[in-house]
């Protein structure tokens, strides 16, 4: 068994090209084909399949992926509990989260956490919630933010409620009204998030009896504001993602208060590793002092 071949084939599947990953691990081409070809005659089958625009998986590769992956964080565990018994805290930390949390939690949460654990490392994967949901189940994150409620396997920690708010032009007429009404976003032009990041904005709606008339999908919330700023349609985003931003829109509460439940999740707490715990623990801590 070797750890090295594990490590390399891992991150071939994560960015989908040989190249990327020997740029990434600072390796050539060659030598990461050769490391790959050698655990391919190792288990005695293809594991990728390589053509002109990438790398993909076969069916044998799809089967062991999940187990490699798994190999992988339970050495990245006995290095970390090795490390713990020598007094120091070593390792690396993958996070699955999303553009609010990313740019007004994590950086300073990983500041004051690296305060005490100044050798962890971090490494953030953004995505969607169903990415993030798929990224913690195949072990590709250590643990991920997401809105609850999510899989029934995840072991959850519940950390705060956001507002769901509706934003609108600020030449809108509504954006006067000390609410928006809930019967009144069905008349409207409406930009919803992606599919994937819209669970929020669809609960608020499904809740309310109401089929909006949708123009536009946007990936992004920050582009979701830009286009209700130019009054192409109005939307209705989190309160953690209006936090200190500068377009030019009205926000409103809804007719019915209506939140989203924030939490992080592991696939396991009595499994994760020992600087996954610490960031769970220190997670909770920050958001009872700063929040």
């Amino acid at each position: 068994m070797s750890i090295h071949k594990y490590e390399v084939f891992v991150k071939v599947v994560e960015l989908g090209s040989l190249t990327k990953a020997a740029e990434l691990l600072g390796f050539t081409q060659s030598g990461i084909s050769h490391t790959l070809s050698a655990l391919e005659a190792e288990f005695g089958f293809t594991l990728l399949i390589r053509n002109r625009s990438g790398v993909k998986l076969t069916m044998n590769g799809e089967q062991v992926l999940r187990p490699i992956r798994e190999i992988l964080q339970w050495n990245e565990q006995l290095k970390q509990e090795v490390a713990a018994i020598h007094g120091l805290e070593v390792g690396t930390l993958t996070v699955g989260t999303f553009t609010s949390v990313s740019v007004h939690w994590l950086p300073d949460m990983i500041k004051q956490f690296r305060r005490e654990y100044p050798y962890i490392e971090f490494k953030l994967m953004e995505g969607g919630y169903l990415e993030i949901e798929q990224w913690i189940e195949a072990g590709v994150v250590d643990c991920g933010f997401l809105s609850l409620p999510t899989r029934e396997k995840f072991e959850v920690i519940p950390l705060k409620k956001d507002r769901m708010l509706a934003i609108v032009a600020k030449e809108h007429p509504i954006s006067s009204a000390p609410y928006f009404p809930l019967p009144q976003i069905a008349h409207e032009d409406f930009i919803i998030p992606k599919t994937g990041s819209d669970y929020d904005v669809r609960r608020v709606l499904e809740k309310a009896g109401i089929v909006p008339n949708i123009k536009f999908s946007a990936g992004d919330d920050y582009a979701i504001m830009a286009m209700v700023e130019k009054g192409l349609g109005m939307s209705i985003l989190p309160e953690l993602v209006l936090k200190r931003q500068n377009y030019n829109i009205t926000m409103l509460e809804l007719e019915e208060r209506s939140f989203r439940s924030l939490g992080i999740a592991v696939n396991s707490i009595k499994h994760a590793s020992p600087a996954t715990r610490r960031f769970l623990k220190h997670v909770e801590q920050w958001l009872k002092v700063n929040i």
